[in-house]
């Protein structure tokens, strides 16, 4: 197979998997990763994540990941994970636009995150998962998805978590810091353990899109200063944990998101509006961008990656939201539209996101996710072995 095709991370679990993954989204009186309160929880994830590595091998996929089976939620189960921190159910979920594009679709409610004390990445719940997954995987390249410093910088810093006479974190700065130097924590925990490809998620650059309707820093009366100055500090929080990955000689990547739960989404915003800031400006090794459908705008964002001849680029033009195979004429058109922007070597392809960020999933079978992704390996070999720039 060709290695020019990739997956974002995640793939459907198993129903045997999910019936354990359904009680815990509605236990708040438990704790993380949640093995004492659920008996052959434990066993049963380890089993589903060999199985899901043996099919990633026979599917011929180049870089292996454990299909996020160890996770509920594609960023939260990461924080959970952190000594500090305390898990709850919320008043409500996430809000995604439904299927109508107009409607509100809430999510599962298990979402609220409580700092109880100062935050450490040591001895994480992951590094165990991720040792176990690398002796299935063998010889094969893995990568290990978890969600950006930023990203998460950003739902504690909008939660009640700063600030207070009793809050661990004084103010924003304070609670960055803590935040930094748990990541750097995780991080050196995961490379000393033979981990080479870290992959940051992030779903908060559109946010920072003029052109998109769906975000709070849209529209008038907006003091585009403080948005801008946001940014900038988001894009600094990752830079920093960036430069630590890369002198531990990691790779580091990231994958940007537009939502997706339960084949819907949170917004739109187009790469050309940000491109100057998160594309041009995070230190990322390889980004996984989303160009599935034309909320993401124009493929000219790819210019800003023309001097920088060492950094690649994974076009997300297929969809793991729908249940159906995707329209290869529109893939291979916009594969050569990009590969006259950025050359055809540092290009990739893949799905827009994984087929399961939450452990629900899209709408779709595991049969019908494998022929997605046949399709993508199929299109991939057939560009990049036949098809001249």
């Amino acid at each position: 197979m060709c290695n020019k095709f990739q997956i974002v991370g995640s793939l459907l679990r198993p129903s045997e998997l999910l019936k354990y993954k359904t009680q815990i989204e509605h236990r708040d009186d438990i704790s993380y990763p949640f093995y004492e309160d659920f008996a052959g929880y434990e066993t049963c994830e380890a089993a589903a994540i060999k199985d899901v590595v043996n099919k990633e091998i026979e599917h011929g996929l180049s870089v292996i990941t454990d299909g996020e089976y160890s996770k509920s939620m594609w960023h939260l189960d990461f924080v959970w994970g952190f000594e500090g921190i305390e898990r709850y159910i919320a008043d409500h979920g996430y809000f995604f636009r439904d299927t109508d594009g107009t409607s509100k679709y809430e999510t599962r409610k298990d979402i609220g995150l409580r700092i109880t004390g100062e935050l450490s990445g040591k001895n994480h719940h992951f590094i165990k998962i991720f040792k176990e997954f690398q002796e299935h995987a063998g010889d094969r390249e893995t990568k290990l998805c978890v969600p950006s410093p930023s990203h998460i910088f950003g739902e504690l810093s909008w939660s009640d978590n700063i600030g207070g006479k009793d809050a661990v974190y004084k103010n924003r700065q304070e609670l960055k810091d803590g935040l930094v130097k748990a990541y750097k924590e995780f991080v050196g925990e995961f490379a000393a353990t033979g981990g080479k490809i870290i992959q940051f998620d992030d779903c908060l650059w559109e946010l920072f899109a003029d052109d998109n309707p769906n975000s709070p820093y849209t529209g008038e009366n907006i003091n585009q200063e403080e948005v801008q100055a946001l940014a900038t500090e988001f894009i600094d929080i990752n830079n920093t944990v960036i430069d630590y990955g890369h002198s531990l000689a990691l790779k580091v990547w990231t994958h940007n998101c537009r939502g997706n739960y339960d084949s819907r989404n949170m917004g739109g915003g187009s790469y050309v509006k940000i491109a100057n800031l998160f594309l041009k400006q995070l230190k990322y090794d390889r980004f996984f961008l989303e160009w599935d459908d034309e909320r993401a705008g124009s493929l000219e964002a790819l210019a800003v990656f023309k001097d920088r001849p060492e950094t690649e680029i994974v076009l997300g033009l297929l969809s793991s939201k729908t249940n159906t195979l995707d329209d290869e004429e529109r893939v291979v058109r916009l594969l050569n539209e990009a590969a006259t922007i950025i050359d055809k070597d540092r290009l990739y392809l893949s799905h827009q996101c994984g087929f399961a960020s939450c452990d629900g999933g899209n709408e779709l079978t595991e049969d019908e996710q494998w022929a997605k992704i046949n399709q993508g390996q199929r299109i991939a070999k057939q560009y990049w072995q036949t098809q001249s720039v």
